[in-house]
């Protein structure tokens, strides 16, 4: 599955609300380069006026006047620029701050089934490179653009005013620029779009090559691997030539373009001089001009192509906004007791292939199941449908004989919550870390959540519970950020858990006394534990045993035993192991 892109209807109605919402910071940063621009244009209008006086005759205070208002104008251009850069950069500053901030909320409300299928690599890649590329358009792009189309207007108009005659000669380049850049324009959407989904790729296949290297290494995958990173590099290297293609036709024509409207200028204006159409003065200022907008225009071709990859880096940002939610919440469902059942339920992460096939459970409040069975069973998918994460293609799981997925997700964690063998520390303190699940709590229920998952380490780190943890700060142990994760759970305080082998990166002799301690914790809630250890479903109420996506038996571990079935056959090759 692909995580969908905006149209270009959706691209251009979400950058009008942006310019909508900024347009009085706009409008202020562009009168102030239009009025820099305006100071600039002074410079070549002068040295027009002088070169006509001196021709007919002058004297040195006229140059001197001249000159003064020149270094005049000068001054204020820097002034103006000065500030209009300045509010340029806030204004780019705060309208990257908003699409990040918005950004970030889409994300983390982004149905769990749909990122799974995603895969992590074009997520990882639209929160990086697409959020960079469109913070370097906002921050310096779009300015740039709306200051030199102002400028190369002014400057047009102002060649116009002086002599329409001679100003004739700028439009030389006006077909050439115009034809190149349409010829851009066309291939552009699509060669960026292309390179940006290469690179998500190249990415994606990066980044789970070096977490799952293990496994690679394991089952000597390294080959299969670098075939497929390989394949990548080729078909990202296709499209960035793709892209470089596109530019290497498009900045020749327009430094031709360039070119063109100086030679036009001077070569016109002589006849004009000739016939005494115009004056030198008028030829010299107009060719000046040509010379001085060269510079605005090279800059606004130059952020038309970068803006075509902010532009694409953007569609891919918002089009995370058309991702459909996986349930229809209820804001009045309100579970009666804490009774969870699932009735008939199927779930196929590929339509037609099942996984689970009418699972029937009914979990007695407060009591401990363990699950088992073999490998791709299905037990921890039936596992997320128990904790709400997917909501089943068939059947239902409810609380109190609500929906799980009719409960908003806020109110659905309040009732069962999920642990897995995977987990995530994030950057800051271990005290901000827990508090994620517990806003509120103070500084003594962090040390007993802790406490009850066996963390005594805690007290080992530099600063305690304000140790900087994660990326660049004190590193934890996988056991350690399992223990956190489990320390988060405690502090949830949902009435149903669902352990899926979330001790599993503990020692047997370690993950053991965890799992006694925590059994005291959580005394009087219901825990579903899905175990590849059996002496938790040594310790639980009930066993079931799934297998092929069914539950093929349920019972008492002594039960289950006597009846010599599939959970016998388990026990007595675990106990020989």
């Amino acid at each position: 599955m692909r995580l969908p892109v905006a149209d270009s209807t959706a691209l251009r109605a979400h950058t009008g609300l942006l310019l909508r919402r900024h347009r009085s910071a706009l409008g202020r940063v562009l009168v102030l380069h239009t009025l820099a621009a305006a100071a600039g244009l002074a410079g070549p209008w002068l040295l027009g006026r002088m070169v006509d006086a001196v021709a007919d005759g002058t004297t040195a205070g006229f140059v001197d006047r001249a000159v003064g208002v020149l270094v005049l104008a000068v001054l204020t251009q820097t002034v103006l620029i000065r500030y209009a850069q300045r509010g340029a950069m806030v204004l780019g500053e705060t309208v990257f701050a908003e699409l990040r901030e918005a950004f970030l909320a889409t994300v983390t409300r982004l149905p769990l089934s749909v990122v799974e299928r995603a895969g992590t690599g074009d997520l990882v890649a639209r929160t990086t490179n697409d959020i960079d590329r469109v913070a370097h358009t906002v921050r310096f792009g779009v300015p740039r653009v709306l200051v030199t189309t102002a400028t190369i207007t002014l400057t047009l108009v102002a060649a116009f005013v002086i002599s329409w005659q001679v100003a004739l000669g700028l439009l030389v380049g006006v077909p050439l620029l115009l034809a190149t850049t349409r010829w851009y324009l066309r291939r552009a959407a699509a060669g960026y779009l292309r390179e940006s989904a290469a690179y998500a790729r190249l990415n994606g296949t990066i980044t789970e090559s070096v977490e799952g290297s293990r496994t690679v290494d394991a089952l000597g995958l390294g080959p299969r691997r670098r075939e497929r990173v390989d394949a990548d590099l080729r078909e990202a290297f296709a499209a960035e030539r793709y892209t470089l293609w596109l530019r290497s036709v498009l900045f020749p024509g327009v430094d031709l373009s360039f070119v063109l409207p100086v030679i036009g200028t001077v070569v016109w204006g002589a006849y004009l001089v000739s016939t005494g159409t115009a004056t030198v003065g008028a030829v010299t200022t107009i060719a000046l001009y040509a010379l001085q907008v060269m510079h605005p225009i090279g800059e606004l071709i130059f952020w038309l192509d970068e803006i075509q990859v902010g532009a694409t880096s953007l569609a891919r940002i918002i089009g995370v906004d058309a991702v459909q939610p996986d349930r229809e919440t209820r804001a009045d469902a309100r579970p009666r007791d804490e009774h969870v059942v699932a009735q008939g339920v199927r779930y196929a992460y590929r339509e037609g292939h099942d996984v689970l096939h009418g699972v029937d459970l009914d979990l007695r409040v407060g009591e401990r199941l363990a699950v088992v069975g073999p490998s791709g069973a299905g037990k921890s998918t039936l596992g997320r449908m128990l904790a709400g994460i997917h909501p089943p293609t068939g059947g239902t799981v409810a609380v109190g004989d609500v929906p799980l997925v009719d409960l908003p997700l806020e109110d659905l964690r309040g009732h069962v919550a999920l642990v897995t063998q995977e987990h995530h520390v994030f950057v800051g303190t271990l005290e901000q870390n827990l508090r994620l699940a517990k806003p509120g709590a103070d500084d003594d229920e962090l040390r007993r959540a802790l406490r009850a998952v066996d963390a005594e380490w805690v007290e080992e780190l530099p600063e305690g519970l304000a140790t900087t943890v994660g990326s660049g700060g004190w590193a934890l142990s996988p056991a350690q950020a399992q223990q956190v994760a489990l320390a988060r759970l405690v502090l949830l305080d949902p009435h149903t858990l669902v352990l899926d082998e979330a001790t599993s990166l503990l020692d047997p002799r370690a993950a053991r006394h965890l799992e006694r301690s925590l059994s005291a914790v959580l005394e009087g809630r219901t825990v579903v534990a899905i175990a590849h250890r059996l002496h938790t479903a040594h310790d639980a109420d009930r066993v079931a045993v799934v297998d092929a996506g069914r539950i093929t038996e349920i019972g008492p571990h002594d039960e289950l035993v006597a009846a010599g079935g599939d959970y016998a056959d388990l026990w007595r090759s675990w106990q020989r192991d």
